[in-house]
């Protein structure tokens, strides 16, 4: 790290919806100087300020979107401690090695880090992957469940925003054993509109989506859920006429003799020192209302003989990618992990 009092930051991708979240969240940080937001060097959005295309932002964040050239100049960057990167995942492939050769610590918000297999990129991404000794270290940020590895990577790779809510409902099951042996988590989830991104397209258009299933059976979050979890799911995602904020319905078998108080204490287990999961009392259900424009996550359950349905909810631009990067970067340098994100607390 670079020998500052304050962390020096920058953003890339900034225009975007989770970008402008980023910068919105890391202006209020107090350990943190927002140096700098990027954007391709043929965008159209370059030159202008951020509050131009975000009106909430003017008199808060009023700093240019920069023209991040396509040829790499690293003098840019050699006096930025951190990047944060709201790019597209090709886009993202080829910028982390040249941020980590800045001397940077790089929190990547899209996919092109998230599995440690290299096959897995062309089949989900469309690209081969150039660099498997980057895939080898790269820690994934679901922040609740890998805090000591946060804590001295150099590459964190935060994870999609459906995976986040479905991860989220299903490890403190795994790893409590409780899960049936021959079970197949089935996951229903429903995001709002933004999770298509910023740029217009027609199946995406707040006027065309009703509620309508897509990507069903070859959406990319489906095998990354299956690699962090450690078995197969199934996996449907859903598209609904909202703006923000997912909503997943997961359905699992129990081992025999599992008990309401067996799967009470996993998700305590798993949660009780982490504020920003929030476990609901009995019959308070998990609701996109709750947790839009907050960093949290709601869960809860109901249990039905040997079958359990989780309900978990999040707001997908910021526990589901904004917030969680800023979490992780918070667990990253030693600060509270609420820090410019909710009530702070000790934990």
């Amino acid at each position: 790290m670079k020998d500052s009092n304050q962390l020096r930051v920058a953003i890339v991708g900034a225009s975007g919806y989770a970008g402008a979240e980023l910068a919105a969240i890391l202006i209020r940080h107090p350990r943190v100087e927002l140096c700098g937001l990027y954007v391709s060097e043929n965008s159209v959005d370059a030159g202008k300020p951020i509050s131009d295309l975000y009106g909430r932002l003017r008199g808060v964040v009023d700093l240019p979107l920069q023209p991040l050239p396509t040829q790499f100049d690293p003098s840019l960057f050699a006096q930025i401690d951190c990047v944060f990167l709201a790019t597209a995942h090709s886009v993202s492939h080829d910028l982390v090695p040249k941020f980590l050769a800045c001397e940077c610590q790089v929190f990547d918000l899209s996919g092109a880090y998230r599995v440690n297999q290299a096959d897995f990129y062309p089949d989900y991404y469309g690209f081969t992957h150039q660099y498997p000794e980057l895939l080898a270290t790269a820690v994934y940020g679901l922040a609740e469940w890998q805090q000591a590895a946060i804590q001295s990577a150099e590459l964190i790779a935060l994870p999609g925003c459906y995976p986040t809510a479905s991860l989220s409902a299903l490890k403190p099951l795994q790893q409590a054993g409780l899960l049936d042996d021959d079970c197949t988590p089935l996951i229903d989830a429903t995001s709002g509109v933004t999770g298509a991104g910023r740029k217009a397209a027609l199946a995406s258009n707040f006027c065309e989506v009703s509620l309508n299933p897509y990507g069903v059976g070859t959406h990319r979050h489906q095998p990354e859920i299956s690699a962090h979890l450690g078995r197969p799911v199934i996996f449907t995602p859903h598209l609904g006429s909202f703006a923000r904020g997912i909503l997943a319905t997961i359905h699992v078998d129990l081992k025999a003799n599992v008990s309401e108080a067996d799967v009470m204490n996993a998700f305590q287990l798993a949660y009780a020192d982490k504020p920003l999961v929030r476990l609901l009392p009995q019959g308070v259900w998990p609701s996109i209302n709750a947790v839009a424009h907050t960093p949290y996550i709601d869960l809860n359950w109901s249990k039905i003989g040997q079958h359990l349905i989780i309900f978990s909810a999040e707001d997908n631009l910021l526990k589901g990618a904004s917030s969680q990067a800023i979490q992780c970067f918070n667990l990253r340098y030693g600060f509270l992990s609420t820090q410019a994100l909710a009530k702070e607390s000790a934990c």
